[in-house]
């Protein structure tokens, strides 16, 4: 599904859509919907920084996996404003989860889940890893000590070194609870991530 606002293009999967009605059929709405505004709350903090510096993205596309932004004036911006647009996915998250956690203490249980999965999604997204918030991050700071082509290997190493254990943790967790493949399903993504390795904020 295609929309236009502005002078952006917004795509959003048929695949999402369905996963949508699924989950509201088999009652499991209420979690997609948190996981959902948890992953919209760390794009806006990447848009909020695009914006002010001047510039908006072309495209955004919303996918099962991810939601991407793609940004063509990222290589005319200065260094520390692409660092501050990058990290700011992750620093919403982390707002939020310090923000609903003090709501769980002092009001109501209900903020707990939302806190957890803000949490979760700003420490994930600071991994080492090229795709990621944290990957990107480290690749602009050695880009400005050795050759983009050097630090790009530099990333990619750093991100199988960190897999790895990642991996063998999800076969122990899978092998011990007979069904939870969760991390082995995170480390799936972040080598799919990595092959097809993009240049956008997500």
């Amino acid at each position: 599904m295609k929309l236009k606002i502005h002078n952006t293009n917004l795509h959003i999967s048929y695949t999402l859509i369905c996963l949508c009605a699924i989950c509201l059929v088999t009652n499991t709405f209420n979690g997609f919907v948190i996981c959902l505004m948890a992953v919209l709350i760390h794009e806006m903090g990447h848009l909020i920084p695009i914006a002010i510096f001047g510039d908006f993205p072309n495209t955004i596309k919303i996918s099962l996996f991810e939601i991407a932004i793609s940004d063509d004036c990222r290589n005319c911006r200065m260094f520390f404003q692409n660092i501050i647009i990058i990290f700011f996915g992750p620093f919403a998250n982390f707002i939020c989860f310090i923000t609903f956690y003090l709501l769980y203490l002092f009001c109501n249980d209900i903020f707990l889940s939302f806190s957890m999965v803000n949490l979760f999604l700003g420490i994930f997204n600071m991994l080492p890893v090229l795709s990621l918030d944290g990957g990107q991050i480290l690749h602009l700071l050695l880009s400005r000590k050795i050759e983009d082509i050097k630090a790009q290997k530099a990333v990619n190493i750093l991100t199988f070194i960190f897999i790895f254990p990642l991996a063998v943790l999800g076969f122990i967790l899978l092998f011990k609870t007979k069904y939870n493949f969760s991390l082995l399903a995170v480390c799936l993504y972040l080598i799919l991530s990595l092959i097809f390795k993009r240049d956008n904020f997500d």
